[in-house]
């Protein structure tokens, strides 16, 4: 009997030196987190439900990239805008303030109006003066590359990562003729890996433009072409992603400007959902909780509200 024990109990000391080798072992250090915001213009206002969900929790954002209106959104929260500041600010805006009609050759509208809305909400000008590294992306019209902007004025990379082609007029920044950063990153993942992140959250706007009943004019089939080519050219950029947000924004238009609060709470209720997965990368001792924010964006103070009229 004595030597059945002693074989027991070695059989267990065994087992337990073996044990952490063969169980996954629990994060050790609080990962660095970046956050891919992709495109999709007044749609992309869930993006904002998205980050105030993340900063309930007390996640904290240590890179940023965005495309087209993940750009626009990317730059404000980088530069110190929060996400309730935001709100606010989608509450207000309209088309109008972000772009005008025009007749040219390259498109439908010039995007002139974002240079004063984004001088009226960013809280810094420069990429290196911002609080939360970011990245914004844009392509090349001529070669077809991709172009990432980190430093220098925020301005016109923006503006560039917002010229959805077709409908807006190609942006020129340091020489080159730029469209929408969809093209070559719909879902700047890698760019935001590429920056540092040892986790990725990427923000993926599921949806279609038209309806079942067809497009209502050159817009919706424009938008769906690139809504298709978009869903068939994503998948390197889910690859590089940790954790792959979708919000469902099908029914919404381009310009539902006046359905913010409805895009928010979408934003919102799917970043909570999220939450379980997010908190697994953290070891327990440093789990995000919501009075221990990392870097706790500073309290909202007030931000003029954007013009209803522009020349």
């Amino acid at each position: 009997m004595k030597s059945l024990r002693k074989i027991v109990r070695s059989v267990r000391a065994f087992g337990r030196g073996l044990s952490p080798a063969l169980q996954p072992s629990a994060p050790t250090k609080v990962p660095a987190i970046g956050l891919a915001l992709g495109g999709g213009f007044a749609r992309g206002i869930v993006h904002v439900g998205v980050l105030k969900a993340l900063e309930a929790e007390g996640i904290s954002i240590n890179f940023v990239a965005g495309t087209s209106v993940g750009a626009l959104i990317g730059a404000a929260y980088c530069s110190g805008v929060t996400p309730e500041e935001l709100e606010h600010i989608a509450s207000r805006v309209r088309f109008r303030d972000l772009a005008r009609w025009t007749l040219s050759r390259y498109g439908f509208a010039t995007n002139l109006r974002m240079i004063s809305f984004l001088d009226r909400i960013l809280k810094v000008k420069t990429f290196e003066e911002l609080r939360i590294p970011l990245a914004v992306t844009a392509t090349d019209f001529a070669s077809g590359e991709g172009v990432v902007f980190r430093s220098g004025s925020l301005t016109d990379p923006v503006r560039a990562s917002c010229a959805y082609p077709g409908v807006f007029l190609p942006v020129t920044v340091n020489g080159r003729m730029l469209v929408d950063g969809m093209l070559a990153h719909s879902l700047p993942s890698q760019p935001v890996r590429d920056m540092g992140a040892d986790r990725v959250i990427a923000v993926n706007l599921k949806s279609t433009w038209s309806t079942k009943d067809g497009p209502r004019h050159i817009f919706d089939v424009i938008g769906q072409c690139f809504s298709i080519a978009q869903d068939m050219n994503c998948s390197q950029a889910r690859a590089c992603a940790d954790l792959i947000i979708e919000p469902d924004v099908t029914g919404y238009r381009y310009d539902d400007f006046e359905h913010s609060a409805e895009l928010v709470r979408i934003g919102e209720e799917i970043g909570r959902k999220a939450l379980p997965q997010i908190r697994k990368w953290f070891p327990s001792a440093e789990a995000p909780e919501t009075e221990r924010a990392g870097s706790k964006l500073p309290s909202a103070t007030p931000i003029p509200s954007p013009a209803t009229s522009q020349p």
